[in-house]
Order: C-alpha cells, then sequence, then structure tokens
C-alpha cells in the first residue's frame, strides 16, 4: 500500500502528496513524500496544508449531521426555509436540507454574473441564490453545486449558531481532535500551503471566464462550475483566495486532520465521537446518482447521500457502508463503519483520479473482504 502510494507521485521534485489511514481512532499509517512548491522546492511534510477543494463538502455536510444529531435540527427533512427564510422565494420553500446537501437544490449556478469579490464576499452570492428562480423544481432532481453547495451550510450554522462556519468546525471539530483542517486560511498558515500542479490541465473546465457555450446544458455545468465565470481552480492557488470561505471547496487541510475527523464519525477518536451510528445512516442515506440535471459527463457518475459522496461506479470507496468526499484532482477522504476506519489522501497534482482509489484498492488487498 505504501509502495502505491509513493507511484502516485512520480515527480517528486515537482509535486508531493500525503496519506493518512486511522482504525479504531488510532492512526496506522501516516506517510508523505515529494515537494508541496515545486517552485522552491520545499517538502511535502505532515504540516503541509494542502487545499481539498470538494472534500470540503463533506467536512460541512458533516458539521450539518452534528446540529440534527444534537435536536438543532429536527431532521435532515427540515426546509431550509424554516431556518434561512430568504431561500422559500420562487417556490423553493419546500427544499429540504437533506436533498440541498444532495445537490437537489435547483441553485447550482447564478443566473447573474456576479464578480469574484462578490463570490467570497460572504453575503452576496447567499442572497443571489435566495432571491433568484431556481434552475429545475428543488427536489426533483439533482446537478454538482460545485461552488455553491457550501452556501448552505454556511447560512444554516450561522443562524442556529451565531458562529461562523469557520468558528463551528474548529470548536465542535477541530480542536477536540486536534485536527489541522480550516475554512479560511490564517496569515501564519500561508508558508505552510502547497502549490499544486496542475499536469494533465485538469483545471481547463473550471477556469474562470466566459462559461461553456453550445447545449444547455454546457452552458449551465460551466457556470455551475465557475459561479458563471466570476472564479476557477486556478484561483485555489492563491491564498487572498484561500484566506475567504466559500465553505464547498475552500477548505485547507492536513491529511491526518481529515482522516482524524472522518474516524470520529465511525469510532471514539482521540476521546471524541462526532455522530452516533444512527445519524451516520441518515447522513449517507441514497438521495441523488446518475447523470444529473445537466448531462456532460459520460458514466460512471457520482452518489451522494446527504452531502456525503456514497460508494458508486465513480467512487468505489473500501466497503458499501463507506461515506466521505473527493476534491478536485485527486483528493479523497472517507469513513468506513464497518472496519471503523478513516481514509485521507491529498496530493497537490492535479489530474488521474484514479491514484486515490489505486490506494483504496491496495488498502482493501491489506484488510481483506
Amino acid at each position: 500500500m505504501i509502495r502505491t502510494f509513493a507511484s502516485t507521485i512520480p515527480d517528486d521534485r515537482q509535486t508531493g502528496g500525503a496519506l493518512a489511514i486511522w482504525i479504531d481512532g488510532q492512526p496506522v499509517v501516516e506517510v508523505h513524500a515529494g515537494v508541496a512548491d515545486g517552485r522552491t522546492g520545499e517538502a511535502f511534510t505532515a504540516q503541509t496544508l494542502q487545499p481539498i477543494f470538494s472534500c470540503s463538502k463533506g467536512i460541512g455536510s458533516l458539521l450539518i449531521a452534528l446540529l440534527v444529531e444534537r435536536g438543532t435540527i429536527e431532521s435532515f427533512e427540515t426546509p431550509v426555509s424554516t431556518i434561512w427564510q430568504e431561500f422559500g422565494a420562487f417556490g423553493k420553500d419546500k427544499l429540504t436540507i437533506g436533498d440541498a446537501l444532495a445537490h437537489r437544490g435547483g441553485v447550482s449556478a447564478p443566473r447573474i454574473d456576479l464578480t469574484q469579490e462578490q463570490i467570497l464576499d460572504g453575503s452576496t452570492l447567499a442572497a443571489t441564490l435566495a432571491a433568484q428562480q431556481p434552475l429545475w423544481e428543488p427536489g426533483a432532481d439533482h446537478h454538482y453545486h460545485a461552488l455553491t453547495h457550501g452556501v448552505f451550510a454556511e447560512q444554516i450554522i450561522a443562524r442556529l449558531t451565531g458562529s461562523t462556519i469557520s468558528q463551528f468546525l474548529q470548536e465542535e471539530l477541530a480542536e477536540p481532535l486536534s485536527a489541522e483542517v480550516f475554512f479560511g486560511l490564517s496569515d501564519e498558515q500561508v508558508p505552510r500551503l502547497s502549490h499544486w500542479v496542475d499536469a494533465e490541465s485538469e483545471s481547463s473546465q473550471f477556469s474562470n471566464g466566459s462559461p461553456a457555450s453550445g447545449s444547455v446544458a454546457s452552458f449551465w455545468h460551466g457556470r455551475a462550475m465557475t459561479v458563471g465565470g466570476g472564479i476557477g481552480i486556478p484561483d485555489f492557488n492563491r491564498p487572498e483566495v484561500l484566506r475567504r470561505v466559500l465553505a464547498g471547496v475552500t477548505g485547507v487541510a492536513t491529511a491526518s486532520g481529515l482522516a482524524r475527523i472522518w474516524s470520529s464519525t465511525v469510532t471514539p477518536t482521540l476521546g471524541v465521537r462526532s455522530i452516533n451510528d444512527a445519524t451516520v445512516e441518515m447522513l449517507r442515506a441514497p438521495r441523488s446518482s446518475g447523470p444529473g440535471r445537466f448531462p456532460v459527463d459520460s458514466p460512471p457518475y457520482q452518489a451522494w447521500g446527504a452531502g456525503v459522496m456514497i460508494p458508486s461506479g465513480w467512487e468505489p470507496y473500501l466497503t458499501p457502508l463507506s461515506f466521505g468526499h473527493d476534491g478536485a484532482g485527486g483528493q479523497v477522504a472517507f469513513a468506513d463503519p464497518e472496519n471503523r476506519l478513516s481514509f485521507a489522501y491529498l496530493t497537490n497534482r492535479m489530474g488521474d483520479w484514479s491514484r486515490g482509489q489505486r490506494i483504496v484498492t491496495a488498502l482493501h488487498n491489506v484488510i481483506g473482504d
């Protein structure tokens, strides 16, 4: 398995990565290799902070699950509009929290163009999505809310707790687990930040600029991937962007930090069990799968519970009970209740989505059926 990890870093003078696997609440694998910044030769270490892209969605969804378990939110079937009243405009009032997290909200992209500052200012994007007519009947279909997903968690948490999602993450999960996972990069953390390399032009479909022309599907998919052209994956190499909070995509973490958090969902970890088995089952219950409202890709497709990815043809994970979230360019993070295990693979080399999956396959071969 370690050899498989090493094989995912063929150019160790340009890129690097880290792998953390915890079982029964204890670390069993924590390795790193290569460089965090090919421009300087800075080594990729256990302390390297890596942009985790959509792995952020899994963390945001887990924070909502905490509120469900505590009774702050009645259930995943609670309508978003009971908490975020403004979101109920244009027939969006019956959309449930679980379906919103499962990319069924009909607001995968704004109908109007926004500047990058408006996207990142913490209020304009939310107000825009709340006020707009949905792109489809909420709850009736799904499409990947690539950059708008985190707005749901941000708004729900702020309105129910009085804390920002950044504060809530630190207070409720990260600090109790000594897990370095953050929404919002601090000045002190910038020197530890990796610099990702677009090894296979993976970011081309996410570049900021005009959305894809052509079919209706490609148009709306393009707007979803760039919030109408205002932001793109190249921007997430800029510390000034990662200092802001767009909770579905701007998280930064160490591999160990992610593994600690996911471990706590399936077994006591450093004295913390973040959610219980019943909440896990509600969180991972299937809600969305297949090509989605605006199909632009061929199978296999992803599948989601209430904001967490679940096993699918795209990402089989370890067992049928696994749940977590992948991130752009190859990041993989998940928990597995059957084996009381968590897994986090981070890399700063974009492209080749199979790398993390190969490590998961090697892990499966190690632990057996």
